[in-house]
């Protein structure tokens, strides 16, 4: 059984980074944080601030029963502000066939999963540069300290789910949140199987036993975002993507496809409210993959949202999940963190999507499961600040209610028409960019009536839990 622990369930109901940045200036001031120049105080050992890529081509083979992966990496990159004498890329434990810089071949070193390549001659700063990498082996989850993570094997096909740390167990990447490229990936599979891959399918081809899928991701995506997920799947349409509509499909074992039709069916709606409450979807598409398999919690990708046989039951027991990972398309997807200490960003408005969808859609207000959220925090250690919870604090039940309510604390601060100008302004500034705990804090400032700043001192950067934030009749009433 896949389990994707993550070390959180999503069951219950920041001040400035450390170090300078290289930032772009938002069109009313708000500074878009592009790279941290540091390494990610989480994560040291993944990424590397010297450089970005902006571009991916990946051609992989997959042979499911051997469970062996082949592939090749063409990896567009542009140096960063000094020359590059050397850099690294993060890759697990794989045979490495071939390394070449913009094709001359250099020495690398292949250890601990960092594949350290120096070019013939130092990269100019500011230059382009080309990097081919091919690999084989069999792939697995890399470890972390919530167990294994990234590739998973199934019992028939695979599927990726890399947050945070694993898209190295699959391909050669510039692993970090804020290092953000486009996506070409051909994946070569037996024609038993189907291939889902976030972004726009834009050819399937069949030839002997094998079947060969390319799909294209054109936005701005995290290496740990790159979703993938092969397996003997039935797809169908969900809702009518005409009139300007987000094409959205679904990919399902055939023996669940009734029970799926019923836990999804409110999904397209979700897509509707989102949309009216954030702005458009930021992709051309969006598909949810059901594997065979059980999982512990789902996983979103860009453009893709991975769930477990568990999650469908036909009762509907699951569709908060279904809301919060669609609006993480938005929220952690479209506009990502510049590092993993500002996490709440992601996961805080994903929970309070989860409100919206209830409190819009005929079940509980958002001031009614905050209530719920603030009781359950109440009972439990408040030694966790949002700002900067630690590693072994970033996937806590704690820190997707604190960061829930803290939005509600905003929603409460601004009412409801300033708060979601706010929301789709932030979206629409940032979109397809990195962002920190005080580039949103900043954001919010301008359409606050007097300042915040207590109110993220309490909230994201202290540890006490603040009294519960009520959202006035007369400032709540109106609709976004």
């Amino acid at each position: 059984m896949a389990s994707l622990k993550r070390g959180y369930s999503e069951s219950v109901s920041g001040g400035p980074a450390a170090g300078g940045s290289s930032t772009g200036q938002g069109a009313d001031g708000d500074v878009a944080v592009q790279q941290t120049v540091g390494p990610d105080p989480y994560f040291p050992a993944n990424g590397d601030p010297r450089y970005r890529v902006h571009r991916y081509e990946l051609t992989l083979d997959y042979r499911p029963g051997p469970n062996r992966l082949s592939g090749a990496a063409r990896i567009n990159a542009i140096a960063g502000r000094a020359s590059l004498a050397e850099f690294q890329l993060n890759l697990a434990d794989f045979k490495i066939g071939r390394v070449r810089v913009d094709g001359r071949q250099p020495h690398y070193t292949h250890r601990g999963g960092r594949l350290r390549i120096r070019p013939a001659k130092p990269i100019r700063a500011g230059a382009a540069f080309t990097v081919e990498v091919h690999w084989s082996g069999n792939p697995k989850p890399v470890n972390s300290p919530w167990g294994g993570i990234g590739w998973e094997e199934l019992d028939d096909g695979a599927l990726v789910a890399s947050q945070p740390v694993g898209a190295p167990s699959w391909y050669p990447c510039n692993d970090r949140p804020a290092d953000k490229a486009s996506y070409l990936i051909s994946v070569t599979t037996p024609s038993a199987y189907s291939v889902v891959a976030g972004g726009r399918l834009l050819t399937r081809t069949a030839k002997a036993s094998t079947t060969t899928w390319v799909y294209e991701q054109s936005a701005p995506t995290s290496s740990y975002l790159v979703g993938l997920s092969i397996g003997e799947y039935q797809t169908v349409l969900l809702g009518d993507p005409g009139l300007g509509g987000v094409p959205q499909h679904g990919h399902i074992p055939a023996h669940l496809l009734a029970e799926f039709s019923r836990d999804f069916a409110r999904q397209p709606g979700m897509m509707h409210l989102f949309q009216q409450l954030f702005g458009p979807y930021p992709f051309d598409e969006y598909a949810v993959v059901v594997t065979e398999e059980e999982l512990d919690v789902p996983v979103e990708a860009q453009g893709l949202s991975l769930f477990g046989a568990n999650h469908v039951d036909g009762a509907r027991g699951s569709e908060r999940l279904v809301a919060h990972e669609l609006a993480h398309q938005w929220f952690g997807n479209s506009v990502s963190i510049a590092d993993w200490r500002h996490i709440w960003l992601n996961e805080g408005f994903a929970k309070y999507a989860e409100w919206l969808w209830s409190e819009r859609s005929g079940g509980r207000s958002a001031q009614q499961l905050a209530a719920v959220a603030h009781r359950t925090l109440s009972s439990l250690p408040q030694d966790l600040r949002l700002a900067d919870p630690g590693r072994k604090s970033m996937f806590d039940d704690r820190l997707y209610e604190r960061g829930g309510l803290t939005v509600h604390a905003v929603r409460c601060a601004l009412g409801d028409e300033a708060f979601f100008r706010m929301l789709r302004a932030w979206l629409s500034l940032h979109r397809g960019g990195a962002v920190t705990t005080s580039t949103l804090a900043s954001h919010v400032a301008r359409f606050a009536p007097e300042p915040l700043d207590d109110l993220f001192e309490a909230w994201v950067h202290g540890t006490a839990l603040p009294p519960l934030p009520v959202l006035s009749a007369g400032r709540g009433a109106a609709s976004a």
